[in-house]
């Protein structure tokens, strides 16, 4: 990047340029994490364009991340590298107020008792759902795929997504290449129903800087 700096935050830049800004901003003491800030031109109130989906980062997203499956059968999720796996025995946890996990998969036969637990596991945004990968017969993959970078993302009530896409430690071009792969899933999620420009703005930040704008031209007036 030649002769811009965070006195230029005003303006638009590219992937790499963002990159490379970012590597020169002061550093916290604890790996921060890098997430991608977006405003969608949605209708939030609209329930067919709701903007929803997993990305799988091709180099993980440097989280370490802790898996409940809710199955009958724990010993195949265990194997699979879950961190708890059962049924029963979790569901009474949660009811409890246990949480201390951050991604849920649930077996489909398992779903209907999971079900009840609906009303603690969604406002935390852990509730199993297909849609996400999270409902799933193949609980083995779905844990590796989970462990190896698998995102969710999920619109909120303002029309704005937020997606992780690494931690500062990465090199360059291995976050570079995240945030490629979650703009392009994010842009596949565009509703059938939009008729004007679908995402109106991105932002990169990690944990502790301030936001640097992505240019139109990387996710173009779609």
């Amino acid at each position: 990047m030649m002769g811009r700096g965070v006195g230029d935050l005003g303006q638009y830049f590219s992937v790499g340029e963002a990159v490379a800004l970012l590597e020169r901003m002061p550093r916290a003491r604890f790996d921060e994490t890098v997430e991608l800030s977006l405003h969608l031109g949605v209708d939030p109130k609209q329930s067919d364009q709701m903007v929803r989906g997993v990305v799988n980062l091709p180099n993980g997203s440097g989280k370490r991340v802790r898996v409940l499956v809710f199955t009958e059968k724990p010993e195949e999720a265990i194997a699979a590298g879950a961190d708890f796996a059962g049924l029963d025995d979790f569901l009474e946890k949660v009811q409890s107020g246990w949480l201390d996990f951050d991604v849920a998969i649930a077996t489909p036969s398992a779903m209907r008792q999971v079900r009840n637990v609906a009303r603690i596991l969604g406002p935390r945004g852990v509730m199993p759902n297909p849609k996400s990968g999270t409902v799933s017969e193949d609980i083995a993959g779905a844990v590796r795929e989970v462990k190896a970078g698998r995102v969710e993302f999920k619109m909120d009530k303002t029309a704005n997504l937020a997606v992780v896409v690494g931690k500062r430690s990465f090199m360059a071009e291995k976050l570079a290449e995240n945030i490629g792969a979650a703009i392009d899933v994010i842009l596949r999620a565009k509703p059938a129903s939009i008729s004007g420009s679908f995402i109106k703005n991105i932002s990169l930040s990690a944990t502790m800087t301030p936001s640097i704008k992505l240019e139109q031209g990387i996710y173009g007036a779609v």
